[in-house]
């Protein structure tokens, strides 16, 4: 290490001090590796492109962080002043578009297996491969240490904007972001102690994580194998209802799907009160500037709900956001220490899922990119340590990506949860002053319709009517 390359050292989050844990545990599994995917066509210009994102990396010193621990009562972050965001090139022309696909994916495992040295200067790397002479895939890995899917959308806005300018020749002085630093420092004058009479209360009577066994298949995979994904995509109809009746209510699109994550989460685990884990921005908002801030910010916190079936489902959607709206203030509160506040012993995790709703979509940035070049986002690969997350995707069409243990469930089952959450959120979307227990019901003469099909049996359905059998 250079110290007159150095521009600052300081400690982790306590987010980030749990992403360090869980990426040294078990280093082979390659947790919070994220790998994203993008289509380009048209006339890219390389070397603007190149240079775009090192004004990127310049802009936001989150981007030149590296991390040391050994030999250190605790570790810290250490912000260099220059670095070189390393962009490989590979060019598949001329090969038959089979042998392309292959070599890619072989591309793609190969960097997923190489993962991150956490002590590097630049935790990210970028590869171009090119499959025609207007057409490329991009692949952008990094790890979730040093950024949050909030600061995506923030990085490419940039990155918009300084390969516009390098490939019109101008080269203008570069405009520090805000500093990560602002969120350490404002950490640091938090009282951690004030929130533990909150999460004590919010917490109370749980003593274990809510069971995921009824939905688990015992599956024994490869640790390669260990996580996989699958996505749904709602209708636009379906996705313009959701969204309409959120405004209509005063509710945030959020709370819906959280909502039904819980009413899910107890039909399976059989247990009236659950607890699931909810990703929070953590931006707060008596701090300057935060919105536009690049870094890993966000966290992870318990929700504990409780299913009152007597209850209307918009009153009860209304109570969920008001405990959401509450936990908000004490949202940057420690998960560990949430844990020693809690009843659940130490050698157990709070919770075993967790539900993501991302609030900044990247695509809409994406679109901005002006002149011959089209870019477009596609798959995405990454890991967390939970056996469940549910993300939650807006756009045209809401997407509901569930990225699980393939050890523990199979594809089919991880279908059957994407199917249910369609059932209950078309339900809510066209009886939103069901009771919560007659939406329940849906699931089950759904499951019912499934096992007349399988017999050749025809039916007439209606909400409001069983089902009738001819």
């Amino acid at each position: 290490m250079k110290t007159e390359n150095i521009e600052d050292i300081y400690e982790l989050t306590p987010i980030q001090k749990g992403l360090l844990f869980q990426s040294l545990y078990e280093p082979e599994l390659g947790v919070y590796f994220f790998q994203f995917r993008f289509a380009i066509r048209g006339n890219l210009n390389v070397v603007a492109f190149d240079r775009a994102w090192q004004q990127v990396a310049a802009r936001h010193m989150a981007l030149r962080t590296g991390f040391y621990w050994e030999n250190l009562d605790k570790p810290l972050q250490i912000v260099y002043r220059q670095i070189k965001v390393p962009l490989k090139e590979l060019d598949l022309r001329g090969i038959d578009s089979i042998e392309q696909q292959k070599r890619l994916q072989s591309f793609l495992e190969s960097d997923r297996q190489k993962g991150f040295d956490l002590s590097q200067e630049c935790l990210m790397r970028l590869t171009l491969i090119r499959l025609t002479d207007d057409s490329y895939q991009f692949v952008w890995s990094f790890h979730f240490i040093i950024i949050d899917g909030w600061s995506i959308p923030l990085i490419f806005k940039d990155l918009i904007e300084f390969y516009k300018a390098q490939c019109q020749g101008e080269d203008s002085p570069i405009e520090p972001g805000v500093p990560y630093r602002y969120y350490i420092d404002w950490l640091q004058q938090q009282d951690i102690s004030i929130t533990e009479r909150f999460w004590q209360e919010a917490l109370s009577g749980i003593q274990a994580p809510t069971p995921l066994t009824n939905l688990d298949t015992d599956r024994q995979s490869s640790l390669e194998e260990r996580f996989d994904e699958q996505n749904l995509y709602l209708s636009a109809a379906t996705t313009a209802a959701l969204q309409s009746l959120a405004r209509q209510h005063q509710l945030t699109p959020g709370t819906l799907f959280q909502g039904i994550w819980a009413l899910l989460l107890s039909r399976y685990s059989c247990h009236r009160t659950v607890v699931y884990g909810c990703t929070v921005s953590g931006r707060p908002a008596d701090l300057e500037g935060v919105e536009s801030m690049v870094g890993t910010l966000i966290n992870t916190l318990p929700v504990k709900v409780t299913i009152n079936t007597e209850q209307s489902l918009l009153q009860w959607l209304k109570q969920l956001q008001a405990q959401l709206l509450e936990m908000r203030q004490y949202e940057y509160s420690p998960l560990v220490e949430i844990q020693g506040w809690s009843q659940v012993p130490r050698n157990l995790p709070l919770f075993e899922s967790i539900v993501v709703y991302e609030k900044l979509p990247i695509d809409p940035i994406l679109e901005q990119w002006q002149g011959d070049l089209e870019v477009s986002s596609g798959t995405s690969y990454y890991k967390t340590n939970y056996p469940l997350t549910i993300a939650i995707y807006p756009d045209l069409e809401f997407c509901i990506a569930i990225n699980y243990d393939f050890r523990r469930f199979d594809a089919a089952t991880i279908s059957n949860i994407q199917k249910d959450f369609e059932i209950l959120l078309q339900g809510m979307v066209n009886h939103p002053d069901v009771l919560l227990k007659d939406l329940l019901l849906l699931l089950d003469r759904e499951q019912h319709i499934y096992s007349l099909l399988e017999k050749e049996v025809t039916f007439d359905f209606d909400f409001d009517k069983t089902a009738t059998v001819y």
